[in-house]
């Protein structure tokens, strides 16, 4: 595994996994058979270093997965461009800082490599489904049940083992100072 480049925006796993959490899908990269590389978005949720995502029982994704279960997944949380004027007077200082701020995104993300098994166990492959349903449809709870009677048998629960994660941010304060490694407002 490559070392994060821009280490200064490096991010803890705390952070990492906060990312993943309020993120809406993930981006699920596996390989095909001809080793290319393929990617999907996928409905994830997370429980302490496990991530969970349902799929269709055939396809691309699950024949990559049970040919190769190495896989990574990236996320994508608050992204913003600042679009402020800063307030600093010297001409070439402003001019300096609205280059740094306005061509530029703030952005927080995730990525996590780790196996990905389909979950065989009863139990554990309806509490991913229901975490999975109170993260997506939380007003449809009372439903969960008879879905489960419904898709059980025709939908994988699968679940990737996480072996490493990275977090990373770019992020300016209120003066327009990037915030370096681990910083918060």
């Amino acid at each position: 595994m490559n070392p994060m480049r821009r280490k200064d925006r490096e991010m803890d796993k705390d952070f990492a996994y906060a990312v993943i959490d309020k993120s809406q899908f993930g981006t699920l990269a596996t390989i095909n058979e001809d080793g290319s590389p393929y990617c999907i978005p996928v409905s994830p949720v997370r429980r302490d270093d496990k991530i969970y995502f349902h799929s269709a029982k055939l396809g691309t994704k699950i024949e990559n997965i049970k040919r190769n279960p190495k896989v990574c997944m990236s996320f994508v949380g608050d992204v913003h461009v600042p679009v402020e004027l800063n307030e600093n007077t010297d001409a070439n200082q402003e001019i300096k800082k609205t280059l740094e701020t306005r061509f530029t995104t703030e952005f927080e993300s995730a990525v996590v490599f780790g196996n990905v098994s389909i979950v065989e166990d009863k139990n554990e492959k309806i509490m991913g489904l229901r975490l999975i349903s109170e993260k997506y449809t939380p007003g449809d709870m009372e439903f969960f049940d008879a879905a489960i009677d419904v898709s059980y048998n025709v939908t994988y629960l699968l679940r990737i083992d996480i072996e490493h994660v990275t977090g990373k941010r770019k992020k300016y304060d209120k003066s327009g100072t990037e915030m370096k490694w681990g910083r918060m407002e």
